[in-house]
């Protein structure tokens, strides 16, 4: 399913399982179009509705959690990333050493910025949330201008008053 958003148009896509993917226009690492399946196109199914309509109610600043089934393909360490990102709060930034030593080992950071980057749930599994080590804006598979975009929208104080970390 392709809907429009502030970030222009994403690209959500679902199987029987749950919500695969969203991705946004020049993503890095996107996928064929055709690889996508019937789902991307089938506005009709519930996941990707909801999908729709939570994206929709975080833009507009009303929602702060989703609650979505998940289903992403990737390797049990890109899982394991994913789900410490799903652990970031809304509006609180965590760096890629932050990351690595919550599962266990802080000289493990530059492979859980690479399992970042592979995330491929854009926004919903918040990797926007994730900075150099230094508090600065590094690495973002939709493009630096739209998380700095999603960042100013969850703590816009935070984010033009105050140093990251």
């Amino acid at each position: 399913m392709i809907f429009d958003s502030p970030l222009g148009p994403l690209t959500a896509v679902a199987n029987d399982a749950g919500l695969q993917a969203v991705y946004m226009r020049a993503h890095k690492r996107l996928p064929a179009l055709e690889t996508f399946g019937a789902e991307v196109i089938a506005s009709s199914s519930p996941v990707l509705a909801a999908t729709a309509e939570q994206l929709g109610e975080y833009f507009s600043g009303d929602r702060r959690e989703f609650s979505l089934p998940l289903a992403p393909v990737g390797s049990d360490f890109q899982h394991r990333v994913w789900a410490a990102l799903r652990e970031i709060p809304y509006g609180e930034l965590r760096s890629y050493g932050d990351l690595a030593a919550q599962l266990g080992d802080r000289s493990m950071a530059q492979a859980v910025g690479s399992a970042n980057g592979r995330n491929p749930i854009s926004i919903i599994v918040p990797c926007h949330r994730v900075v150099g080590a230094d508090g600065s804006l590094v690495g973002y598979a939709g493009g630096l201008e739209r998380k700095e975009f999603l960042l100013e929208l969850e703590n816009p104080a935070r984010f033009r008053t105050e140093a990251l970390f």
